[in-house]
Order: structure tokens, then sequence, then C-alpha cells
């Protein structure tokens, strides 16, 4: 009996915007063991897919909405299910495995979690670069393209930020989990972010970051550009997070890098090129690309454009200043925000 609610509530979880797929090891269902009680297993599948109050979802479920309210609080607090609070009234929505529920068990990712996922994370990397729509995108460090007049608004990271005054900052969970497994990293962990009242609140309320200022948000991200790091936010105009990534802990990056061809399964509007006149070939820019895009060419330094996924880590530590960013052919604007993103990824996978 219990397996087959596990099993349910997998299907259900693949049927949110990030998926879950299933596996031969069902290793999926060990995650959702550990994640869900069997009572808030059967809880959560009565929640809707915006943030509805505890008396709508008390009916649904057929229980009292003092017990519900409850329940439902408890699995918020714990990250396996999202909070949103509209004056004193709290209302509640599942999210997607990931982007969601994994980042929102950061203060209790352990060894054993963290080996869970690992064995996992292939399997949904690979249903996830298949998907049109992404859920993130990638963005050119600021350094790369803020002297461009011409530059979107949406590809200025720092002209983004700029916007917000809720901004929350915590671990990167990639990294805490590389770390479980043995694998430390020596870049910068405190460099992931949410912004806006609903998520930034949710990260603080929960424990789970801290909050910042704009001004703090900038220093964070001016470190991300020195340690290497890709700047990752989510694939909307109004963005929801920022991940600052790199190859060795991100567990889309290390799947990305794996391919022949990165460069076909990210969205990003930019790729490098070389002037291979003022090109020195001194080999900075291969330290700090994150896909292996650039390779040594005979008299200069070369960009694999199926590699390149348009990060401009290659520019700003340039001697010579021989890399630019080029704007890609028939690059569309991001999703206006996150619940657009959401159904465009739905539709994608046949299920809106």
């Amino acid at each position: 009996m219990a397996e087959e609610l596990y099993s349910r509530l997998r299907e259900f979880f693949d049927r949110m915007p990030g998926g879950f797929p299933a596996t031969e090891s069902g290793v999926e269902i060990k995650i959702l063991k550990r994640y869900f009680q069997p009572q808030e297993a059967e809880m959560v599948m009565h929640l809707g897919r915006f943030p509805e109050t505890v008396a709508a979802i008390a009916e649904r479920a057929g229980m009292a909405e003092g017990e519900a309210a409850e329940l439902l609080e408890s699995m918020a607090r714990r990250g396996n299910i999202f909070r949103v609070r509209v004056g004193d009234q709290a209302m509640y929505m599942p999210m997607s495995f990931l982007v969601g529920m994994y980042e929102f068990h950061l203060k209790t990712m352990d060894r054993e979690l963290a080996e869970l996922f690992h064995e996992y994370a292939p399997e949904l990397m690979r249903a996830q670069l298949k998907v049109k729509t992404k859920q993130n995108r990638i963005v050119p460090v600021g350094a790369a393209v803020e002297t461009n007049k011409e530059v979107a608004s949406y590809d200025l990271i720092r002209q983004m930020v700029r916007q917000y005054t809720d901004i929350a900052v915590f671990d990167c969970i990639c990294r805490v989990e590389r770390g479980l497994l043995g694998h430390e990293c020596k870049r910068p962990t405190e460099n992931c972010m949410a912004f806006g009242p609903f998520a930034a609140q949710y990260y603080v309320e929960n424990g789970i970051g801290r909050r910042i200022s704009v001004e703090e948000c900038l220093r964070i991200l001016d470190k991300a550009e020195e340690a290497s790091l890709v700047v990752y936010p989510s694939n909307s105009r109004d963005i929801v997070n920022i991940c600052c990534c790199c190859s060795c802990c991100c567990n889309e990056l290390r799947a990305l890098k794996m391919h022949e061809r990165p460069a076909d399964y990210i969205i990003s509007s930019y790729q490098a090129a070389i002037d291979p006149g003022l090109c020195n070939a001194c080999g900075t820019c291969i330290e700090r690309c994150q896909m292996e895009a650039l390779i040594e060419g005979d008299e200069s330094m070369e960009v694999d454009s199926a590699r390149c996924i348009g990060c401009g880590l290659c520019v700003p530590t340039c001697p010579p200043q021989a890399v630019a960013m080029m704007l890609k052919e028939g690059v569309e604007d991001p999703p206006a925000n996150v619940l657009e993103m959401n159904e465009s990824i739905l539709r994608d996978r046949s299920l809106a």
C-alpha cells in the first residue's frame, strides 16, 4: 500500500514543470520517503498548481481546517511545499522537485540524501535537458556586456537585480551536496539568491537564507565573477532566483559538460568570439571556461561554438581584450515571469 502511495506521489511531481521521472532502481521513491510521511504524501496531492487558502485545501482533502493548517505549515517549514503570505493569511502550493524542493532542503541535506540525489541526478537532468523551455537561462557576467548599450535589459544581470528590494542569499546546495560526498569546492558557497517578496520571504522565514541589500547582492555577483562562476537566473524577465554555478558541482552544468554540444541544450543570448588579430594565445580564457569551449589554434585561441554557453567568463580577464560577446541569431525574449515560463514548460511536455 505504501509503495502505491509513493508511486502516485512520484507521478504527481512528474506533472510539475521540473518533472520527476521514474527510474529502474526506484531511487526517486527513496527520496520521497525521506521527505514525506504517508499523511503528508496524501495531503500534498490535494494541492492545486497555484497558492490556495487552508480552507480550500482542507475542504478538498476532507479534513478539519485546523488539522490541515498544522500539517500544511509543518510541510512548508521543512521545505516540502511553498508558502505565500498575503497579509496575515498563509497560502500553500506544491513546487517542482528541481528547481524547488531540492533547494528548500538545504539545511537538512546529509550524506544519505546527497548520495540518493547523486544517483538520481543523471536521470532527472536528461529529462530536463530534453524540454525546449528551460527553468534557467545563462546571462553573461556583468563585466562582459555592461558597457554595450544594445544589450537587452534581461541580459544585464546588475540592472536586473537593482529592480528588487526583497532579496535573500543562501548557500549553493550543489556545493553542499558535493562537499558531503567528499568533493569540496574552493569557490564561494553563499551565492544563490531569491528575489521578490514571496520567494525571499520564504527563504528567510524558513531559516534557509538571510535577507540582503541590493548593494550586497551586487558584491556577491562581483565575487562570483572573480571565482569564474556562471550566472544562471530563472528563465524569465521577472526573475525569482539566481544561481552562481560551476561545472564541478552544479548538476545541470556537469550534465551539460558531458555533451559534445552543450550550447544546444541551454538558453542564452550570446556566444563568445575571439579577435585573432588581438589574441596573444596566453590561455587565460581556458582557465575560466566551464565548458571547455576555448581551444588553442595555430596562432590564437578559438571558440568552439557548439560548447560555448555564453556565460562571458572569458571576457573580463582577457589581457589583450581579444574576447567579446556576440548576440546569437534568432534569440527570443524570455517569458515575462516564472508563471509564464512554467506554462510554457508544461506545454512542451504536453501537460497543458
